[in-house]
């Protein structure tokens, strides 16, 4: 008699259903990771990270845990909310030793902070930004003991826009949220903020 091919499969021993199982297991848990990244890479395009000022504590964490160097968090100022003071908490030290543009008196340890005189006795401040580097000295002294006219922003030409950024990773405050790319930037109105 010919032999004649049975219908039934051949019995599969212990270790091919292993070995097919756990190459099954891997390659449903790849594609899980897959799907999961391409998800959360489309999601993230066309959103940015920015610090809400409301929630920022001034921790310091800004100029320190950025992957730039210097960071891409910038002081910025608010003219509207600014006393213009001649004795301004976000430029000088407290107690400093002369209302002057002295070192030794402005709390910026990099003097990104431009004092200009407008007229007695008012003073406008202005950041470079260039000098900058995210410590949020200014920020604090203005906000605790002023109008809370200085506040960080991530400035997004100099930012490398990470899908995880690092600084929200370990900011203080939980200050860190994710905006629309079309309206990046948080920008502070009121001095209460």
């Amino acid at each position: 008699m010919p032999d004649v091919p049975s219908s039934t499969p051949p019995p599969v021993n212990r270790r091919q259903f292993l070995r097919d199982g756990t190459r099954l297991a891997a390659m449903t848990g790849l594609g899980a990771l897959l799907g999961l990244a391409a998800t959360r890479t489309s999601t993230a395009r066309g959103y940015v990270w920015q610090i809400d000022p409301a929630r920022c504590v001034y921790c310091g964490n800004c100029a320190t845990a950025c992957v730039l160097k210097p960071s891409a968090v910038k002081c910025v100022q608010s003219y509207p909310i600014c006393g213009y003071c001649d004795l301004c908490t976000g430029y000088f030290v407290p107690e400093p030793n002369g209302l002057n543009t002295g070192a030794e008196n402005q709390v910026c340890p990099t003097a990104a902070i431009e004092r200009v005189f407008i007229e007695d006795p008012y003073y406008e401040y202005n950041i470079d930004e260039d000098l900058c580097i995210g410590c949020a000295k200014c920020v604090e002294g203005c906000t605790r003991f002023g109008n809370g006219s200085f506040y960080l922003q991530v400035r997004h030409d100099r930012c490398l826009n990470c899908n995880e950024c690092s600084i929200a990773r370990v900011c203080a405050g939980d200050a860190f949220r994710r905006v629309p790319l079309t309206d990046p930037y948080v920008i502070k109105t009121t001095a209460h903020e």
